[in-house]
C-alpha cells in the first residue's frame, strides 16, 4: 500500500488518466450496446410484421357480420346465407361456407358472426356489395389481426369513422386535405399528423365531408358556396 502511495505521488496524473480511460471505455461500450439493442429491436419489429402479414393472409377468406340478433339454437350459416341473398342479391349457399360461428362470450349485445368462405371471388363479391346494407343496421367488416385492429380503431378516433377503411387487411386513411395514406402501425399515423380543428369540423358536416373513394375514383370534397344576401336599392 505504501509503495502504491509513493507511486501515486511520483505520477500525480495517473489517477486522472485512469479515470479518463475508464470513461472512454464506458462510452464506447454504451454506444455499442445501444447499437446492438437498436438492431435487435428492428429485427423484433420485422419478425412481428412478418407474422402479422402471414396471420392476415390466413384470414383472407373470413368476414364478420355485425348487427344480427342472437337466438337460441340458431343456424349461423343459414343466417349469413339469408342476409346475403336478401340484401346483397348474391347466390350463396350453406356449402359455400367453410366455417361459421359467433365470436366471443355471450353478452347483452349481439355478437358478430364469423364466417369463412371456400371461394375468394365469392368473398370479394360479398365484401364489395356490403354497401347494399346501408340503413339496415347490419354491417360487414374484415377479420383484422389484433395489431391491425388497434391501429384501425386509433385511426378512426383520430381522423373520423368516414375517413378510414380497410381493404384486404390493409388500412387506409384520408387526411384533412383528402390525400390517401396506407398505414400499418401507430408510427404511420403519427407521420400523417393530427387533423386540424377546421378539418375535424368539415368531417362532421355532410355537405363538406370528404367521402371515402369508391373503386379507383379519387376523393372529392363537396364545398357549398355561402349564399349572398341581396340588398334592395332605394
Amino acid at each position: 500500500m505504501t509503495d502504491f502511495e509513493k507511486e501515486l505521488k511520483k505520477n500525480p496524473n495517473t489517477s486522472s488518466d485512469t479515470t479518463q480511460g475508464i470513461t472512454a471505455e464506458f462510452s464506447a461500450f454504451r454506444s455499442f450496446a445501444m447499437q446492438a439493442l437498436t438492431m435487435l429491436q428492428q429485427q423484433v419489429n420485422f419478425l412481428a410484421q412478418t407474422i402479422d402479414t402471414m396471420e392476415m393472409r390466413g384470414r383472407r377468406k373470413i368476414l364478420l357480420l355485425h348487427g344480427i340478433p342472437e337466438t337460441k339454437e340458431e343456424d349461423t350459416a343459414g343466417v349469413v346465407v339469408r342476409v346475403v341473398k336478401e340484401h346483397l342479391k348474391l347466390d350463396l349457399e350453406v356449402p359455400d361456407i367453410k366455417r361459421c360461428h359467433r365470436m366471443g362470450r355471450s353478452t347483452q349485445k349481439p355478437r358478430p358472426i364469423l364466417f369463412k368462405l371456400h371461394n375468394t371471388a365469392l368473398r370479394d363479391g360479398i365484401w364489395f356489395g356490403k354497401t347494399s346494407l346501408k340503413g339496415t343496421g347490419i354491417t360487414i367488416s374484415e377479420f383484422l389481426t389484433k395489431t391491425r385492429h388497434n391501429v384501425f380503431m386509433a385511426a378512426r378516433d383520430r381522423f373520423g369513422v368516414n375517413q378510414c377503411w380497410t381493404k384486404e387487411g390493409v388500412i387506409y386513411v384520408l387526411d384533412g386535405q383528402g390525400s390517401r395514406h396506407q398505414v400499418s402501425s401507430l408510427v404511420d399515423l403519427d407521420d400523417i399528423g393530427v387533423p386540424s380543428e377546421a378539418s375535424r369540423h368539415m368531417q362532421g358536416r355532410p355537405e363538406q365531408r370528404i367521402k371515402q373513394p369508391g373503386g379507383s375514383a379519387a376523393a372529392v370534397a363537396k364545398v357549398i358556396a355561402p349564399k349572398t344576401k341581396r340588398v334592395a336599392r332605394r
